[in-house]
Formats: structure tokens, sequence, C-alpha cells
């Protein structure tokens, strides 16, 4: 990843853990994508004993999961402690679903111990997504699946480039998203087989550049990448990118925010039978 486009994971980690007692109030798009994404599995034959959601906020998804699933054990994995403590509060007393918190490059999970991973809306805040494949890679059994959604570099590209109008660029003010098509890469050098890649867009309307701020900072997104403006953003400055959002991008007065939403999945595959003949195997031709 190039200078100034560095995920700095301490400040993400604490934006989350702040955000975490009202995530749900400001995460509309998170959780039309969350609900768009588990969708997908109607369309997906499969039956898993252990399920897993790494990124899970606050657990919207493992109640849900649970109810698909009803054998199922329900696990979430959030990296803030905020996060993970209200996912453990998801579902009835007596099928409360496990929560860790930790890392999903460094997964503290047995190998091959889930039959079906997910995850919403999480990725986009790891720094080496080819070590969160090889570890999904490896807590997932052959056979299982990893379902995932994203977002591509074309998120939030009006609020982008208004800071970038005021700015002339000096500073970067919105994170960094991968393309897609390197995403679909990082899976087949991950050992996944069969990967499926697709997006679409989605828009959300706000009245105001505080408006769109606000539900940013309520979901935790922060600015969180190395080469991020260290000075406060005061009102002459927010209402020159205010301006300029508005005189670009304004539509009947509301301020439009693009969100690219990347979906994946992908297969761990199937052991292959035990060989009869362990070892190398040289055929003996008669003399």
């Amino acid at each position: 990843m190039k200078d100034g486009f560095e995920i700095d994971k301490a400040l993400v980690r604490a934006a989350f853990d702040r955000a975490a007692h009202d995530y749900e109030r400001h995460a509309r798009l998170q959780q039309e994508v969350q609900q768009r994404l588990l969708e997908r599995l109607d369309w997906i034959r499969i039956e898993p004993a252990r399920v897993i959601d790494l990124g899970c906020g606050p657990g919207g998804a493992l109640k849900a999961l649970a109810q698909r699933y009803r054998k199922a054990r329900v696990a979430g994995l959030d990296f803030a402690q905020g996060m993970a403590l209200r996912a453990r509060a998801q579902g009835r007393w007596f099928r409360r679903p496990w929560a860790i918190c930790a890392d999903m490059e460094r997964l503290p999970l047995a190998d091959a111990s889930f039959d079906l991973a997910i995850s919403a809306a999480a990725l986009q805040w790891v720094t080496d997504l080819d070590r969160v494949f090889a570890e999904v890679r490896r807590v997932v059994a052959p056979g299982g699946l990893w379902l995932f959604a994203t977002f591509g570099p074309d998120t939030l590209r009006e609020l982008r480039e208004a800071f970038a109008r005021v700015d002339a660029g000096s500073a970067v003010h919105v994170n960094a998203f991968i393309d897609m098509h390197d995403i679909g890469d990082a899976l087949v050098r991950a050992g996944f087989a069969d990967p499926v890649m697709d997006q679409e867009r989605l828009t959300v309307t706000y009245p105001d550049l505080p408006a769109l701020l606000r539900d940013l900072r309520g979901v935790g997104v922060r600015n969180a990448l190395s080469g991020r403006h260290r000075g406060l953003l005061g009102p002459r400055r927010l209402r020159a990118v205010a301006d300029a959002y508005l005189s670009q991008y304004g539509e009947q007065g509301r301020l439009p925010a693009s969100w690219e939403v990347v979906y994946g999945h992908a297969w761990v595959p199937a052991a292959p039978p035990p060989s009869r003949f362990p070892g190398r195997f040289i055929p003996v031709r008669p003399g």
C-alpha cells in the first residue's frame, strides 16, 4: 500500500469502541449491505454446523444466522471490545452466540473449526488482505464457504473529491478501498476454489455535510490513514468542503454519498481422498 494510505489500526479500534453503543442508529447503509449479503445464502446449498461472522460489529447478523441455521453454533468476532460485548448480548440467554475480541489478521481459532465464515463491511479496515484470506482459508473446513461484502474504490468519491478541491490534494481525508479484481486475485492466491465476485452501487442522500459526517462517525468511520490531515476541520474549512460538495454533486439541495459494494464468495477445496500408496509410487515394469 502506497505511502499515506496505511491503516492506523489503533485509531480504527478506538473509533469503533466509541461507536459501539450507538452504532445501529447510524448504520442504515451497513445494515442494508448485511441484509443483501445474507440473502445470498438463499441460493447456496450449505448446512453448516459452525458459523462465524468476522468483523461482526454489534452482532446484527448473528441472530439472523442462528435463525437460518438452527442447529449451528454461531460465533462473532470483532477487534473492538465494545462491539464484541454488544455482539455477546444478541439472542436469547440460553443460546447466546460466542463473541470473540480479536483481529481478523491473527485469528485465535483452530484449523478447520468453522464450516461457514461471513464478513459484512469489515475487510476495508484490514492492513493485509492476503493475511486475512490465508487465515480464513485456515479456519474454514474443507468444503466450507467464505462469503463477504466490502467497499470498492468509488465509495464516498463525492466526499473525497470535495475535500481535494479545498485542499488541492495535499492531504488524505477519505480511506482507500480495494478494487474488486484485486480482491479476487487475493482469493486465488489464498487457495480458495471457484471464487465469484460482483459489485453494485448504493447511494444515500443527506440534507447537508454535517449529517453525512455524523452518520460516518456514528458507525466508527474515521479517517484512519497515515496520510490524513492532522489539523482540526474548522468551521471555515468545513463550509468550503460543503460548498464544493454541493456545487459539484448537489441534487435538489441534497448531497449524495455513493458506496461501491463488492461481494465475493469462494469455497475451501474439499480434502482429496487418502492415497492407498503413501509417498511416491513408482510402477514396476517387467524386465
